[in-house]
């Protein structure tokens, strides 16, 4: 299958090419891009007209619990701890694999209508998201949800290791899901990061996401500072650190001596009173932001146009710096700082020749987004995920003019809602 992407206004992503070039065809055979050019003339299957609006690469989600769609809005007035005990954990007590595949499915045609194609997911019975994934098509990075105190616990990790012998599908890939320092003791972490050593595996934390947790860490591990366990024990390893919201200047200076990456969520920990991750002094010191959404539960929806705004907006008024985190920067958070994050940067986050095609089509002849004076600045402040016009994964086109191919939306938001009916009157 060969498609020709013609007459687009591309923002490759890539080093090597200029940020922003106006009527540039893009050449797909099977799942790569060949070629990049101005007026391709060859012989294709399909042509794409994409005039006027912008060709990118697929946002990437570094940090979400997809399977969380169902309890979006949950949280309201909860604190994250007493949310997680008192509200999400009895009902996910209560979930069957059936309702793990339907609430996938609900997140896969929520982010392939707002422009997001690779997730990094964590969560449990992880078969059912990988088979929701592989049916809607969406570029999956997941784990089998690691945590645990005893002897028994250990069989999480024999579930990932079965799962990682069993798919080796081009659009799946895996880490090593450690729920968190506070949810586990220093022995089953380190045999957690054995297995991601011996593997060749990323990990995947969260970490000081709020006061709470940073102080259950310090007791839990007998350290003054978080950041003693990850230089203790992480620096040998790819590390994505899902929110470190509470981290002063000395321990962002310290986590830079490891390979650690962080996942910002910038919704979520506003929505949980958890505070801002100073993601301006991160970056001056060189560690690696990617953005996520976290679960719906908590960050209430996909759509990574919205993290984007917020996590430019937040670090300008915090730091009282208008200046700070370009528009641009704010883009590659969103695009190849998450492939490097998940070490698939030689696959996707950028348009370039060899590359995976992950590819969205954004339209911005809205009232909103009218005049362009500035275009990277318009899509991180005035797009939306409605403004996504057709959504490409690993050379297949999933979504175009706003329609989701090979779904019926409305069989799965009526599953959906009919899981929560059942789980809050067992």
């Amino acid at each position: 299958m060969r498609i020709l992407i013609q007459n687009g206004n591309l923002i490759s992503m890539s080093e090597n090419r200029e940020k922003y070039e106006e009527n540039v065809d893009i050449l797909i055979e099977n799942n790569k891009v060949i070629k990049i050019e101005k007026k391709i003339k060859e012989k294709v299957d399909q042509i794409i007209e994409a005039k006027g609006k912008i060709i990118m690469p697929g946002f990437i989600n570094t940090h979400a619990h997809i399977s969380m769609s169902i309890f979006r809005e949950t949280v309201d007035g909860y604190q994250t701890q007493d949310w997680l005990k008192e509200k999400i954990w009895p009902m996910e007590d209560k979930l069957q694999e059936e309702d793990i595949y339907w609430a996938t499915l609900l997140s896969g045609i929520e982010m392939i209508k707002t422009g997001t194609t690779t997730v990094n997911d964590m969560y449990f019975m992880t078969d059912k998201i990988i088979e929701a994934a592989l049916n809607i098509g969406i570029r999956l990075q997941t784990t089998r949800t690691l945590m645990g105190y005893e002897k028994k616990d250990e069989e999480r990790l024999k579930e990932l290791e079965e799962l990682i012998k069993k798919y080796k599908q081009d659009t799946i890939s895996f880490n090593v899901g450690i729920h968190g320092l506070y949810t586990s003791n220093e022995q089953y972490v380190k045999q957690c990061i054995a297995f991601a050593k011996n593997n060749d595996l990323p990990i995947h934390m969260h970490f000081c996401e709020n006061t709470q947790e940073r102080e259950e860490i310090k007791r839990e591990y007998h350290v003054k500072s978080p950041v003693e366990v990850i230089l203790r024990n992480f620096s040998e390893t790819h590390n994505i650190l899902a929110h470190s919201v509470k981290l002063d200047s000395q321990e962002i200076k310290e986590l830079r001596r490891t390979n650690s990456y962080v996942s910002h969520c910038p919704i979520s920990n506003l929505k949980l009173g958890c505070g801002v991750a100073n993601i301006k002094e991160m970056l001056q010191n060189n560690i690696g932001v990617s953005l996520g959404t976290d679960g719906q539960g908590s960050g209430s929806n996909l759509d990574m146009f919205e993290t984007m705004k917020f996590s430019a907006l937040l670090q300008k008024g915090w730091q009282e710096e208008p200046e700070i985190l370009p528009a641009y920067e704010v883009l590659k958070m969103a695009t190849i700082n998450g492939a490097k994050a998940l070490k698939l940067d030689k696959e996707i986050g950028s348009i370039e020749v060899g590359k995976s095609a992950d590819i969205i089509m954004i339209q911005l002849k809205d009232i909103l987004t009218q005049p362009i004076n500035n275009i990277f600045a318009q899509l991180v402040y005035n797009a939306k995920g409605t403004n996504v016009d057709m959504t490409m994964i690993n050379g297949k086109i999933l979504m175009q003019k706003r329609i989701v191919y090979g779904v019926k939306e409305s069989e799965i938001t009526h599953r959906c809602h009919e899981i929560i009916k059942r789980i809050e009157k067992e």
